[in-house]
């Protein structure tokens, strides 16, 4: 279903999802809570849903907004474009963050502690400490982890409809993007409590063209990545997902350089690259200085060699889940030996199995204990 509000309500805007259980939904009185990043699509969608709401005459007094911060990894811009979005579109606004540290403090766990399980022979190779497209700690354990526990507290027994400005032209994992669907991650169906959390997704099927020239028609303002820098998409400083032209835009706003030097620095500290195919170190090495573009050069040959030394392990032994399958036979766990110890040494760690002998002890010790959980 849906509603076309720019034949009824404001010339030029392209219609809104609005599927038959959202509208029931609405009219029994759900909370709406806007999901703003500061970016181009949550704003549109909150906008633009505003408008269908007041027709709909949805009590205003039931409606928020809600930011999670990611700390350093934001620009220094967002928190501000946020009050203001929330303030035009007269929704109040909370802010919520991770009480375990910000983005930039996730991925520096994150290498400690594989750091720690590689040298612990709990893991085959040394895990870095980037996300992925596949592990997303900012939509996850940034966002999701902490927006969804905090509402299902704070509206406790009701009906919440979360608005996301999720676009299926984004990207493939999006192009299957729903126009909306029950989220039982935070409330389970059938709690006591009778709390029920909705997802939608109202603009999925706008293009990028539509979104911004929502944002001319409503007269939103857009975010300084896009006005001065040129960005296509607002996300953190630097994504994992980014586009090089993106990153070089981030790059080049002044603001942004001590992000940039911290996660280059441990790109270096790593030798993990920021995303899979381009060291972040490369986007704008005329802003590196020196002596850091010095252990990045470093950094890229370790990174080649420990490449080279976990490829000649025994492939049939890699991680998967339930590892380790097996004990290695002797020759096999002498090549681990040998292929772990300059990795361990890189990064400081104790070589705790050096040899074969201890390297089927402890994938042994590692068996035992599966066995017995």
């Amino acid at each position: 279903m849906f509603i076309d509000i720019g034949r009824g309500l404001v010339a030029g805007l392209p219609a809104i999802a609005l599927p038959p259980a959202i509208l029931d939904a609405i009219e029994r009185g759900a909370w709406i809570v806007f999901n703003l990043s500061g970016g181009k699509d949550s704003s549109a969608a909150m906008f633009a849903v505003n408008l269908i709401l007041d027709a709909l005459g949805h009590p205003r007094e039931r409606r928020i907004a809600i930011h999670a911060d990611l700390g350093r990894a934001e620009w220094d811009e967002t928190p501000a474009t946020v009050e203001d979005l929330a303030a035009r579109a007269g929704v109040p606004l909370t802010i919520v963050r991770r009480n375990a540290g910000d983005l930039f403090d996730r991925w520096a766990t994150r290498f400690a502690n594989g750091k720690a399980r590689y040298e612990a022979l709990e893991t085959y190779n040394l895990i870095g400490p980037w996300s992925s497209s596949a592990l997303r700690f900012c939509t996850s354990e940034m966002k999701a982890h902490v927006i969804g526990p905090y509402l299902a507290k704070l509206l406790r027994g009701q009906t919440v409809i979360n608005v996301l400005g999720l676009r299926r032209d984004e990207s493939v994992a999006r192009s299957r993007t729903p126009e909306w669907k029950a989220d039982t991650r935070y409330a389970a169906a059938g709690n006591p409590h009778g709390t029920a959390m909705m997802l939608w997704n109202p603009i999925t099927h706008w293009t990028t063209p539509q979104v911004f020239a929502a944002h001319d028609t409503l007269g939103i303002p857009l975010h300084v990545a896009y006005t001065c820098y040129r960005s296509s998409r607002l996300s953190c400083r630097f994504c994992v997902l980014q586009s090089l032209g993106d990153a070089q835009a981030s790059a080049s706003a002044p603001a942004n350089r001590p992000a940039l030097l911290h996660l280059v620095a441990l790109e270096a500290t790593s030798t993990f690259s920021f995303q899979p195919a381009r060291w972040l170190a490369d986007v704008a090495p005329h802003r590196i200085p020196g002596n850091l573009r010095n252990r990045i050069t470093v950094a890229k040959a370790d990174a080649a060699e420990r490449r080279r030394l976990e490829a000649a392990m025994p492939p049939e032994l890699r991680y998967v889940k339930g590892w380790p399958p097996r004990i290695p036979t002797i020759e096999e766990a002498g090549v681990i030996a040998l292929s772990r110890a300059p990795i361990l040494a890189r990064h400081g760690l104790a070589n705790l199995y050096p040899d074969a002998g201890a390297v089927r002890d402890r994938f042994a010790g590692l068996i035992a204990l599966k066995r017995a959980a």
